[in-house]
């Protein structure tokens, strides 16, 4: 669904509360099919969540946050239960446990109150995008190529997206010349979501397969990686879709900056390091078919990580909307969230 902006390249919304249910881009079924899954009770919006209807750390927050309210509307009584159904719904992303830890102190103003909360959480986190699509914009040199992973732009956000935000940002400033987009298995959500994005609001997008993005670096096509997060540690690791980490390993050899882009919500200061990130673990079956086909052998075994986590010492710039954090480590981090106090 499109939705008039005042942001050029900006017209995707994914997450729509329709004052008596929760509206959902199914993004299963991009870029195939454009529609939506409608999301009447907190256990339907938990089902979404995990089911992957909805993705990307921002965005499962806020759905989580209107999945309260459709709690407290239906049944008053079982709020702390679907909160907690919620809670295990996605366990890396922190996003998700901030935006109910907000909604569970507004539960004594009732559901008015939480509708209330909920919709600042929405438009804090478009206000956020924006402003950090400033901020990692003027990092860039002008005609710069960048390379993403996975998709982290108005179909994971309330809107304009974090790194694809500062895609965006760059583009409109005339700072980016080429946007190469990872393919991101096993799910392809850059290959899917991403270049659907980008060339649905008028920005040209370059595919490449994720085993090529190390050459693509090499041939001196990028000069920076903006990459999303699902979570950042205090010391400054990060925690994003898997193949993020190779992606930053390679970036280094090459000399290609990188960069990470996220709400402060994201960044988890009780979390020493990337060591204690938890990371999800999917079914193995989704690495044995594509398209709905079987590719491979009956019988194999699969691992299938979905997220991987990046040291602090691979990372040139981690933005918030908070400030920029450029070498990120402990201090750093503790300084930018002193400072915004």
């Amino acid at each position: 669904m499109t939705t008039p902006s005042a942001a050029p390249h900006d017209s995707i919304r994914a997450v729509l509360w329709q004052g008596d249910r929760l509206r959902l881009l199914d993004q299963r079924r991009l870029p195939a099919v454009e529609t939506y899954v409608d999301c009447r009770s907190a256990d339907e919006v938990a089902a979404a969540i995990r089911d992957l209807v909805v993705r990307g750390a921002p965005a499962i927050g806020i759905a989580a946050a209107w999945g309260v309210v459709l709690a407290a509307r239906n049944d008053p009584q079982r709020v702390d239960a679907a909160l907690a159904t919620l809670r295990a719904a996605r366990p890396t992303a922190v996003n998700l446990m901030w935006a109910l830890d907000r909604m569970k102190a507004a539960l004594a103003g009732g559901a008015d109150a939480l509708a209330r909360e909920a919709q600042a959480i929405q438009d804090e986190d478009l206000a956020a995008n924006r402003r950090m699509g400033e901020l990692g914009a003027a990092l860039l040199g002008e005609g710069s190529g960048v390379l993403t992973h996975c998709n982290t732009g108005s179909l994971a956000t309330a809107g304009f997206g974090t790194a694809l935000g500062v895609v965006r940002a760059g583009v409109n400033a005339g700072r980016i010349a080429l946007v190469y987009a990872g393919e991101t298995r096993p799910w392809l959500q850059g290959a899917r979501l991403t270049v659907w994005e980008l060339l649905r609001d008028g920005i040209p997008a370059t595919l490449v397969a994720d085993s090529a993005a190390a050459h693509l670096m090499k041939s001196g096509a990028v000069q920076w990686v903006i990459v999303g997060a699902d979570r950042i540690a205090a010391n400054g690791d990060t925690a994003n879709k898997i193949g993020t980490y190779q992606l930053a390993i390679a970036a280094r050899h090459h000399g290609v900056r990188f960069m990470v882009v996220a709400p402060w919500s994201t960044v988890d200061l009780s979390t020493p390091s990337g060591a204690a990130i938890e990371i999800e673990l999917r079914s193995p079956d989704e690495l044995f078919s594509y398209g709905g086909q079987r590719t491979v052998a009956e019988g194999a075994r699969a691992w299938n990580p979905v997220f991987d986590v990046t040291p602090a010492g691979l990372i040139d710039a981690i933005v918030t909307e908070r400030g920029v954090v450029e070498r990120p480590d402990a201090a750093r981090l503790a300084a930018l969230a002193g400072a915004a106090r």
